[in-house]
């Protein structure tokens, strides 16, 4: 009787055991058997007692429990039964022995298989069923917590959090203001299928290079009184970084609501945001005031995703305010511009002589060192700190080797360098190495002026093998913008469908002083015969005592730049460069010559040049285009001042089959023999402001006849197209957008086929008149 603990099983099992022994007590004729009998209850009975435990937990069937119980019914019958049996009826009682045996044999069967079976299936379904009611249990705890955890306004929740403003910031003011013009606005209201009001968040992110003063900025956003009125102590500061954990990122947050932290358990990422997401809308319905969430340096490539994650639906007034070196498209995205010189020299003045005490240096030299930081606050700050109270002797020797590349700002600190650094150790990764090998290119190119994406294409496709029409040139430059490394400027807005680089046709980089610094100072790291960019700068007479390492044995590198001051005098020295494929000239003394080191740049012999992009250069008539470059296939001439006429000799290579000549504010006529070059495509003369007449060789008989692109957009003063422009039959491309000079067409227009004609509405009148061409108005 000990056996029976209660239950369906133990209330029929009591009935029937105390049938049963009452009979072992007083008939001994089937004690044998009966004592087997009970042996296997004794057995099966605490097995079915857990598994009816198991059972009634879940509330599921008990099909073998109640097979059980029929069973059971029937060896009560049996064994009350057998005690009727009279002592001298043995066929009886051999008959009743034999069912007493079967019955012990089912219920040896029924004990072996079926109730093993059950159990493991019972103590599966009660698992299960535990845990759900596990996590039911602890949801129902977590929202009593959330219910009963009082939020008051005190310095452990919000924005008691905020960082420390610096003592003197400079030139954030407006940006402040106008930040908060974003953040008070009313958020976006959606009417879902079910009918229900649904609020949307609105995300606020501010984007500059890292050092710009983002998150000083964010902080003061905070603390400013009209924010704090508006979302009182619903303000939540955490700061990302590079490194994201989603649990670290929203215990933080926790840590904030009165420390919540401590009380609640998180399993994992998604554990993390769902708790959070039900946190921050009982707050929000709670306290009845606007929540704002500011996430700092976000700077995961990952952006979007990231943000996304926090943009919880449903609550009244929620803001996200995102730091982040990255650009990313939210709502409303607040690009943070660099100190003006006012503002700069007011940081810098603050920094070396504080308290208003006299400085050491002069009004002269502090403009020139505002110069050199470009409006970077933090190049500012490094600079002050580390130069506070020194003479001026010491700042001037700090400028001087600066201007000739014997020492960089990233020397003064490690500061400044980190904080640049960790956007370029970012591209690290495999897919990224000629994004990376791109930015350090970038420091080749001269300070304060615009490079063409064409050129950077020409120069990558021979480095780096990218395809010619500069898909993956125009999706690295994207990149790097991307990242904050560049700016990338449009001259041109539409989207003509170029035959002829598309990808990078009207586009010009631009990058900040402190950004090429740093990509300079990266491809210094190496020793000099190991470099793959050599990059030098000339002043005066070329300072000889500063070739002298590179005279000592080849050099490696592959690209290489040379910028020359106005006083140089053509002094080169010979320097041996076997590997260079790319030549970066940059002389901006009015008279020179070619490098004789050029003869010995054997991947770059004058003689095999296909390539040459002339960027604000002064053209002499000397200069020999056809001797020089006899296999040139692509010319590009931009921005040269002084060029009044393209260079005769130009028509003498023949197997030229690209001229681009943009922007040159003086050219005023092509030469007549241009018609000789049978190989050209494309021709581009946009933006030659003084240009009058086209040649009519352009367009005669065994002209042009491979012209496939001309490009007259911008040439105000062209007064007409070439007479028998009909016959460039192969002509598939015509922009021509502010021509305003050109009143007619001439009827030989009719005869060009397949033609897409780029132009404004005036220039669009022109051609109504001829059905056979596509018009597109720009």
């Amino acid at each position: 009787m000990e056996l029976i603990a209660g239950g369906v099983v133990g209330a029929a099992i009591s009935e029937s055991e105390k049938s049963i022994y009452e009979v072992i007590k007083t008939t001994i004729r089937f004690k044998s058997s009966f004592n087997r009998l009970k042996n296997t209850f004794e057995e099966i009975i605490p097995i079915l007692e857990d598994t009816e435990r198991l059972e009634m937990i879940t509330g599921r069937a008990q099909q073998e429990i109640d097979f059980f119980k029929k069973e059971l019914k029937k060896g009560t019958d049996i064994v009350l039964l057998c005690s009727k049996i009279k002592q001298w009826n043995l066929y009886r009682k051999y008959v009743y022995a034999k069912k007493i045996q079967s019955y012990n044999e089912l219920l040896t069967n029924f004990f072996q298989i079926n109730v093993p079976l059950h159990h493991l299936r019972a103590t599966k379904q009660a698992t299960h069923y535990l845990s759900n009611k596990i996590d039911l249990v602890k949801k129902e705890i977590l929202d009593d917590v959330h219910e009963k955890v009082d939020f008051p306004s005190s310095s452990k929740r919000g924005c008691g959090y905020v960082g420390d403003i610096p003592e003197l910031v400079v030139g954030l003011d407006s940006a402040v203001e106008e930040l908060k013009v974003m953040l008070l606005k009313e958020n976006v209201v959606v009417q879902p299928t079910d009918c229900l009001s649904l609020h949307l968040p609105t995300v606020v992110l501010i984007s500059a290079p890292p050092g710009c003063g983002k998150t000083t900025l964010a902080n003061m956003v905070c603390l400013d009184s009209t924010i704090k009125e508006k979302f009182k102590e619903n303000i939540f500061f955490v700061t990302v970084s590079n490194e994201v954990n989603m649990k670290k990122v929203v215990k933080t947050i926790f840590k904030q609501m009165a420390g919540l932290d401590e009380l609640l358990e998180i399993q994992d990422d998604e554990d993390a945001m769902n708790q959070l997401g039900q946190l921050l809308k009982k707050i929000g319905t709670a306290d009845k005031n606007p929540i704002l969430l500011v996430l700092d340096n976000v700077w995961s490539p990952g952006l979007e995703h990231f943000v996304r994650r926090f943009m919880f639906k449903g609550i009244p007034g929620y803001k996200i305010l995102v730091t982040s070196r990255f650009i990313s498209k939210f709502h409303y995205m607040y690009e943070l511009n660099l100190l003006n010189d006012q503002d700069a020299e007011h940081l810098l003045r603050h920094l070396v002589s504080p308290g208003g005490t006299l400085m050491s240096i002069t009004d002269e030299t502090l403009n020139k060192v505002v110069k050199a930081c470009n409006g970077f606050p933090l190049a500012i700050t490094v600079v002050g700190l580390s130069h506070g109270g020194k003479p001026e002797a010491t700042w001037k020797t700090t400028l001087d080797k600066w201007s000739k590349g014997q020492s960089s700002i990233f020397d003064l600190s490690s500061v400044l360098l980190k904080s640049l650094k960790t956007s370029l150790d970012a591209l690290c990764e495999k897919d990224m190495e000629t994004v990376k090998e791109g930015f350090l290119d970038l420091g080749c190119f001269p300070k304060n002026q615009r490079i063409s994406s064409t050129i950077l294409l020409d120069m990558w496709v021979e480095l780096y093998e990218l395809d010619e029409d500069g898909m993956y040139t125009y999706n690295n430059l994207l990149e790097l913008s991307y990242r904050n490394l560049l700016n990338v400027v449009a001259t041109r807005k539409d989207d003509s469908g170029d035959l002829d680089h598309r990808y990078c046709d009207g586009l010009f980089v631009t990058q900040h002083d402190m950004l090429r610094e740093l990509a300079i100072y990266e491809s210094y790291q190496e020793a000099m015969e190991l470099r793959k960019r050599l990059i030098i700068e000339i002043d005066g007479k070329g300072h000889l005592k500063d070739w002298v390492e590179m005279l000592k044995k080849p050099l490696t590198a592959r690209l290489v730049s040379i910028s020359t001051d106005e006083t140089f005098t053509s002094s080169w020295p010979d320097i041996k460069l076997p590997e260079a494929e790319v030549l970066i000239l940059n002389c901006r003394s009015k008279k020179y010559t070619l490098p004789q080191f050029m003869e010995h740049m054997n991947k770059l012999k004058l003689m095999n040049m296909q390539k040459l992009s002339l960027t604000r250069c002064e053209i002499g008539k000397a200069l020999n285009f056809s001797t020089l470059f006899p296999n040139l296939v692509d010319f590009k001439m931009e921005h040269c001042g002084n060029l009044t006429e393209v260079p005769v000799g130009i028509c003498d290579i023949v197997p030229l089959e690209k001229i681009s000549i943009t922007r040159c504010k003086k050219l005023r006529e092509l030469p007549d023999k241009i018609g000789k070059l049978t190989n050209l495509k494309s021709l581009r003369l946009n933006n030659c402001t003084m240009l009058e007449t086209l040649p009519e060789s352009i367009s005669c008989l065994g002209g042009l006849q491979e012209l496939r692109l001309l490009d007259l957009s911008g040439c105000v003063m062209l007064r007409k197209m070439p007479t028998w422009i009909g016959y460039l039959q192969n002509l598939r491309i015509l922009h021509m957008k502010g021509c305003l000079g050109i009143f007619e067409l001439p009827t030989s227009v009719k005869d060009l086929q397949n033609l897409v004609v780029f132009c404004d509405e005036q220039n669009a009148a022109l051609w109504e008149l001829y059905p056979n061409i596509d018009v597109i108005q720009v």
